[in-house]
């Protein structure tokens, strides 16, 4: 599917101060996007900011210690037993759930950053948690980088961006969506957030 089949997003916000005054007063919020674009950092941020409890589907969802995949059924039901919390910000794309989790979702985040950015992010955090687990990850999932994950992050836009879309038209078409494409969107959105009552 190309950019000309795909589906228009029906309720994109594009300006930041109101995606900020939107985010103060969401409940349930998920945070997606390509490895290595800042989702779990941002996450992290607003869940401390708004006092929502944090979900990271590669910590606690996706990822079983020594890099294994869950069981999908597994990962289906953990995701349901959390999304019924009423306060949550969840950090993770997977279009193949968004039919339980847009759903519950009062607010998007798409952190769609360009892939030179995102391979840059994805190494720097490997150097800086070289050989340890950093906190967002599942327990025994050392930060690692190798070819088949640049691979992944190189061709993710290519791949991932007509299921996201295909899948928030389909489960979500009333929730809000924002789209930040550069760090300076996402520093300007945090200013915004940190300035709120």
């Amino acid at each position: 599917m190309d950019q000309m089949t795909m589906p228009a997003l029906r309720n994109e916000i594009d300006d930041l101060a109101q995606a900020a005054d939107r985010i103060r007063r969401a409940n349930r919020i998920l945070v997606m996007g390509c490895s290595g674009g800042g989702k779990s950092t941002l996450s992290l941020q607003i869940a401390a900011r708004f006092g929502l409890a944090y979900v990271s589907i590669d910590r606690d969802v996706l990822w079983l210690p020594g890099w294994k995949q869950r069981d999908k059924a597994e990962q289906r039901a953990i995701i349901l037993s959390k999304i019924a919390g009423e306060r949550w910000i969840m950090d993770g794309t997977n279009p193949s759930t968004f039919d339980i989790r847009l759903p519950r979702t009062d607010f998007v985040i798409w952190v769609r950053m360009p892939r030179l950015l995102c391979i840059w992010g994805a190494v720097s955090r490997w150097v800086k948690w070289i050989g340890r687990t950093r906190p967002e990850m599942a327990p025994g999932c050392r930060e690692k980088v190798d070819w088949e994950f640049l691979r992944f992050i190189w061709t993710f836009e290519e791949k991932f961006t007509p299921r996201v879309v295909t899948g928030l038209v389909e489960h979500g078409p009333d929730v809000p969506v924002l789209q930040l494409t550069s760090r300076r969107q996402m520093r300007r959105l945090l200013d915004l957030l940190a300035a709120s009552v």
